[in-house]
């Protein structure tokens, strides 16, 4: 009887060539995986499960015999083998003795009938012959060695055994996979298993998720975290994929922590915040302005308070009230000086029959103004002009007192007329007395005389 077992050398250079067939046709790429002769790498299970050669090469055994899958090989096997019936064999009876004649019996000897009488000598029973894989049991069928149990494996110490009918398989634990004939752990990392991040350890992997997520219940996904739930800011909160992120109210700012909010202080960033002054206040600010001004509507400019027309005054009934930026004054009642006399409203006059007033401005009219310190110049701030034209006359216009900075001039418009300009900045507070002459002058009756404004300035202590 003749076993063939792949291994062996084959007797013929055809059984040769056709297992070099069989196993260019066995090789198969899994994933960089390959596996032992006589197993094919599963891409499903990732093992290595073994090839059925009796099906994958129909004439691998020649003549009277036949092929038996084994794991990792496979037998050729005479086909009588499988083609006998099983019949137990009876031990032979032995053969019946029958007495001499001569020796004087009556009665010739007639043996028992068959079974009548048990043998004085255990019965044997024939075995039955079993493949590769099996062994006899008692009962005379053929029963699957459990090589795993028996350790008659030959699987590496690396492998797990893994009983099969008639055989066995050699393959690895879960995590691992066969290489070279050893079994070395899969780095699951590397085929991004993991949503985030990923540990390799032997035989399985560790996933975890970066600051702002939760592992799921599958251990490999993340799922965000909205840490404005725990209300981590001080102001307002808004959640971003895996972190979040904090906002303040107007008039704060975000401390440097991106948690707590400080104030803003709005007055530090601009001196025009406020046209005066500037309060700062948690989360806003507010505008202040010096006595004499009201905040305007816009929260930021001053503007005069008119005391006058608001009553909010000390002037007396005899007294007339006169505003001007950020205060008040009350002028008294006209009393001109000698040799003048009352004419009019705030005019005084010198009556050229009263020898007194030879040398002395022929009226004195008496006006009041207001002046901001931050006037823009030149600037003109006062007109001049003649009421009575004489024919032949003419004019001159200049200021006879009360400009001692040299802060004011008088440009002439016309014949009858000029203009008082502001020509340099002037500051507050301040009250100025100018004495603006206009002379007339006739060659034709050889006369000479003038006029004077006097212009009261009060110049306010601000520039607005």
């Amino acid at each position: 009887m003749l076993y063939e077992r792949r291994g062996f050398r084959f007797r013929s250079s055809a059984r040769m060539l056709a297992a070099l067939v069989f196993i260019l046709l066995c090789i198969q790429p899994g994933h960089g995986q390959t596996c032992t002769e006589g197993f094919a790498y599963d891409r499903r299970s990732r093992q290595c499960i073994d090839v059925d050669e009796c099906r994958a090469m129909p004439d691998v055994c020649r003549g009277d015999m036949r092929c038996v899958n084994q794991n990792g090989g496979y037998l050729c096997l005479p086909r009588n083998l499988y083609n006998q019936p099983f019949r137990p064999e009876t031990p032979a009876l032995p053969e019946p003795l029958y007495p001499e004649t001569s020796l004087g019996f009556p009665e010739p000897f007639v043996p028992d009938p068959a079974g009548s009488v048990e043998a004085s000598y255990p019965r044997v029973r024939s075995t039955a012959q079993c493949i590769l894989g099996y062994a006899p049991a008692e009962d005379g069928s053929c029963h699957d060695i459990d090589e795993c149990e028996t350790n008659t494996h030959h699987c590496n110490p690396t492998q797990v055994c893994i009983n099969t009918e008639g055989g066995y398989t050699c393959s690895c634990i879960e995590g691992y996979w066969l290489i070279g004939g050893q079994c070395q752990d899969i780095d699951e990392c590397r085929y991004g298993y993991c949503q985030q991040l990923c540990a390799n350890v032997p035989g399985s992997y560790s996933c975890s998720c970066n600051t702002g997520f939760l592992l799921n219940t599958d251990r490999r996904t993340c799922q965000d975290v909205d840490e404005c739930e725990e209300e981590p800011c001080s102001h307002g909160c808004l959640n971003s994929y895996g972190s979040f992120m904090c906002n303040c109210d107007e008039g704060f700012e975000l401390a440097v922590d991106g948690i707590t909010c400080t104030d803003l202080n709005e007055c530090e960033f601009s001196d025009f915040l406020c046209q005066h002054n500037c309060a700062n206040t948690p989360g806003s600010f507010y505008c202040l302005c010096p006595p004499g001004y009201y905040v305007f509507e816009d929260g930021r400019s001053c503007e005069d308070i008119n005391e006058c027309d608001t009553g909010n005054n000390t002037c007396t009934t005899e007294q007339v009230c006169f505003n001007f930026q950020g205060g008040y004054t009350c002028l008294d009642p006209l009393q001109c000086q000698p040799p003048y006399i009352e004419v009019g409203d705030n005019q005084c006059m010198c009556s050229a029959e009263n020898p007194a007033c030879r040398d002395q401005p022929f009226t004195i009219l008496y006006r009041h103004m207001d002046l901001s310190p931050g006037r823009a110049v030149p600037a003109d701030i006062f007109q001049m002009q003649a009421t009575t034209r004489y024919p032949g006359a003419f004019y001159i216009f200049q200021i006879k007192s009360g400009n001692d900075g040299r802060e004011f001039y008088m440009r002439q418009t016309s014949n009858v007329s000029a203009t008082l300009v502001l020509s340099r900045p002037i500051s507050g507070p301040q009250e100025v007395v100018l004495d603006l002459e206009m002379v007339t002058v006739n060659n034709v009756i050889n006369f000479r005389g003038s006029s004077i404004i006097r212009v009261t300035i009060f110049v306010a202590e601000h520039k607005f």
